[in-house]
């Protein structure tokens, strides 16, 4: 929890990327927010970084959700917190969980993403959304016999979600070489961080779709932030089309979707935006 020297009466929830943990992105936005008057609460999702939960580094979506709605409760039952100027702020998945909570939650009273992604999408379609079918298959035969296996006493394996040297990592995607940098190198690697995810939580995300009832935000006030070189912006130019108003788009110029996790003039933007936002919802 990040308290501000002099507090604005706002608090926001900030949520962390797939694999990520509380210390990454969240703390950097943490730190800007407080420095501008928001109470800020970041968390670990649980299975993941100090949070409880078996079987490690489990991306379960619907936990996820529930996750955000608990960290509402929780501050909503604190007496330096107003429940009604709560608002939430999700950065990549995060982006497309904070979205899903919100529909259903009335306790959130705003909603801001960063680079939003929904995993279930890019799961089924890819980052870029060119992938092929025959992936997806391939992931799910693999997930369902792990499932077998797990239920007869074996352990349930795990997939890796980076590439495993710096050489794998530029003979890809830039986007893909930009995800390994930051999490796999000094650029921003945490211990408690997953590089790999549980066999089971592919077919849970592939089943997900973050944005399907963001209509359901409206009449509350929805700002949307991606980048330009973002090979994910699709993702947050469609779920925009979709909500309902009051809504607001903006894209970082000359930045990338990892950018925004750390770079500081993406950050800056975004913080920015997202301070205004707040400031005129709640």
């Amino acid at each position: 929890l990040y308290t501000p020297e002099t507090s604005n009466g706002r608090t926001i929830i900030v949520g962390h990327p797939g694999s990520s943990v509380k210390e990454q992105s969240p703390a950097l936005y943490a730190r800007k927010l407080a420095d501008n008057g928001f109470r800020v609460l970041t968390f670990d999702a649980a299975y993941q970084g100090e949070s409880e939960g078996l079987p490690r580094f489990l991306e379960n979506p619907a936990q996820r959700v529930e996750d955000f709605k608990s960290a509402a409760s929780s501050l909503s039952n604190r007496p330096d917190v107003d429940p009604e100027r709560l608002g939430i702020l999700g950065i990549c998945a995060s982006g497309g969980y904070v979205v899903s909570a919100a529909a259903g939650d009335r306790r959130i009273k705003a909603v801001a993403t960063i680079a939003a992604v929904n995993v279930g999408l890019q799961i089924r379609a890819g980052a870029d959304g060119k992938q092929d079918p025959s992936v997806l298959d391939g992931l799910l035969e693999t997930a369902a016999r792990e499932r077998t296996k797990a239920y007869s006493g074996g352990e349930m394996g795990g997939f890796p979600i980076f590439p495993a040297t710096e050489e794998e990592a530029r003979a890809g995607s830039q986007h893909l070489f930009e995800g390994w940098e930051y999490y796999c190198t000094s650029r921003n690697c945490h211990e408690r961080s997953a590089k790999t995810l549980t066999w089971d939580s592919i077919d849970r995300l592939a089943t997900f779709d973050a944005f399907r009832f963001i209509k359901m935000i409206s009449p509350r006030p929805l700002l949307m932030i991606t980048a330009e070189k973002a090979v994910t912006a699709w993702m947050t130019h469609d779920a925009f089309a979709k909500a309902a108003q009051p809504k607001t788009l903006y894209s970082v110029p000359d930045a990338t979707h990892v950018d925004l996790y750390d770079r500081e003039r993406a950050v800056t933007y975004g913080v920015e935006q997202t301070t205004n936002f707040f400031l005129n919802s709640i």
